[in-house]
């Protein structure tokens, strides 16, 4: 009886594994970080190596589905991306415009009051912010709404 449980249990665990195999890797995973709270996303386009065209980009920059995150302006804003990222040069993006220069860091952090400030491009309490992997073409793009949240 145990020899039929640990034998199922072997071929549970390769079929287990014949079946991640079989998956497409993930995309490396950008994270923001105000305070205590996080969201992290696979890229929203791109993230496989391949240079991504303006239209796609611009396309990309238009999606609607995407994480969202309260910001206190007064709170800091931490950008942290897989290594993966950083290797290959990344910038922040304040509605499709960068607002640093390229990094090959892990980690960046801003003043969340950048964010709603209109002399950085900001329009009201709501600001798409993204990071773009590549420094002369981007190969990825992975996008966050920041809210304000004056409470």
């Amino acid at each position: 009886m145990r020899r039929r449980r640990a034998v199922a249990a072997a071929g549970a665990v390769s079929a287990g594994l014949l079946l991640l195999s079989a998956c497409d890797k993930p995309t490396a995973i950008s994270t923001i970080t105000v305070g205590s709270d996080s969201v992290s996303s696979e890229a929203t386009c791109g993230g496989e190596g391949k240079a991504l065209t303006t239209e796609a980009l611009n396309e990309c920059l238009q999606d609607k589905g995407i994480d969202e995150i309260k910001v206190d302006p007064t709170e800091t804003v931490r950008f942290g991306v897989d290594p993966d990222i950083a290797k290959n040069g990344w910038t922040i993006l304040l509605n499709g415009q960068p607002l640093v220069e390229s990094s090959k860091k892990t980690y960046q952090a801003i003043p969340g009051s950048v964010f709603f400030n209109a002399q950085y491009g900001a329009q009201g309490d709501s600001t798409l912010v993204s990071v773009k992997e590549g420094e002369d073409e981007a190969t990825g793009l992975w996008s966050f709404r920041l809210k304000k949240d004056e409470d």
